[in-house]
């Protein structure tokens, strides 16, 4: 069976986020903004002046602090006060998978305005939740996509570039892991808790036109990002992260770089990186474990090192010793998406991998002179 998932509306453009009242007025009339205190003060005229035009709707806001863990989203619940038809995400990825768990909990629409360009969580339907110290442990799967997903490019311009070349690092896993599961035959995470279904051609598009995006506009988009401009690569690039990677990865599934990257956390140091600078990097790993051509590998690491994606343990800040790489190659090895590789590796295998990973990264940056 094949299976379809996505987001249902999405738009995207320069001082958009400065409507959210009147988008968010669509699903209903009582709005709960989830928030974190930082963009609350960097934004919050913005999002609320909409509202003195529309009397009909109420808003309030619950602000998130720390680690997404069921801890911390208890917390979230007991601070509200009214009874929202509408949650609106505003914020970064750990922001908008609590604003999915308490949808899915209260059955109100959402809406999700991502603050930065990192990840591709903004269209999914799924929440990724750890501990409170900050180790991954669970993957929860919602049954609907948010409703909306608005993208202000102004907003996504005027943050750290890091976010952006994260958001590149874990895009360009998509189409990789896509061609994996499609040798494979891996379910993807359309339902994922009760079906099991496989790629539809449109999910595969999607995804190969994710890679071709970042690659023609990646480097162009991360120096417009330098200099807070919002440009056509610019624009092009936010919507692979955010748009084509979201339903790339939920329509084509997860594979290795999924399952090195965020095992990754399970040592101290891990968490010291972000998502898609770990997947970023796993995605090398992916393609010298599947046996890519040499020229194929050397090309999308010099696309990674002309995106500021890292290639090497010292920019993910790990020291890793051999401990901590046969610990990181364990959990690894355990991920469900590491089961939708065609290859099979032991420990010790996944360990040499991780290192000529790290190899391939200083050999590149040497050619390029990064």
């Amino acid at each position: 069976m094949r299976t379809w998932g996505s987001v249902g509306h999405y738009l995207q453009g320069p001082d958009v986020i400065g409507e959210v009242g009147r988008y968010a007025g669509l699903f209903g009339t009582s709005h709960l903004f989830v928030i974190d205190s930082f963009v609350q003060g960097l934004l919050g005229k913005r999002l609320f002046s909409s509202y003195e035009a529309r009397p009909e709707c109420s808003h309030e806001t619950v602000l998130f602090e720390g680690e997404i863990s069921r801890t911390t989203i208890a917390d979230i619940e007991s601070q509200i006060c009214g009874a929202p038809d509408v949650i609106v995400a505003v914020g970064g990825g750990k922001v908008i998978d609590v604003a999915k768990m308490l949808a899915a909990k209260r059955k109100v629409s959402l809406v999700v305005c991502p603050t930065i360009a990192a990840t591709d969580a903004p269209t999914s339907a799924m929440s990724i939740l750890y501990t409170d110290d900050g180790t991954m442990n669970d993957i929860v799967i919602h049954t609907k996509n948010p409703d909306l997903v608005l993208v202000d490019t102004r907003v996504i311009a005027n943050a750290p570039v890091r976010f952006l070349s994260a958001g590149i690092g874990d895009a360009l896993s998509t189409y990789y892991e896509g061609l994996s599961n499609e040798k494979t035959g891996h379910a993807n995470y359309v339902w994922c808790d009760t079906e099991s279904g496989t790629q539809t051609l449109a999910g595969r598009a999607i995804a190969q036109q994710c890679a071709a995006t970042l690659e023609r506009d990646g480097a162009s988009a991360v120096q417009a990002c330098r200099e807070n401009l919002v440009t056509p690569a610019l624009e092009n690039v936010v919507e692979a992260n955010v748009l084509m990677s979201g339903i790339g990865f939920e329509n084509v599934g997860c594979s290795l770089a999924h399952g090195l990257g965020n095992a990754m956390t399970v040592v101290a140091q891990g968490v010291r990186s972000l998502h898609g600078e770990r997947v970023g990097f796993s995605t090398l790993s992916l393609l010298v474990a599947e046996d890519y051509s040499s020229e194929h590998i050397e090309r999308v690491a010099r696309l990674c090192v002309s995106c500021g994606v890292p290639t090497t343990f010292e920019e993910l800040n790990l020291n890793p010793s051999e401990q901590d790489l046969e610990m990181i190659a364990d959990a690894a090895l355990a991920a469900e998406s590491w089961g939708a590789s065609p290859v099979h590796l032991r420990r010790g295998e996944v360990v040499d991998l991780m290192k000529a990973t790290d190899a391939l990264g200083w050999s590149v940056r040497k050619e390029m002179g990064a």
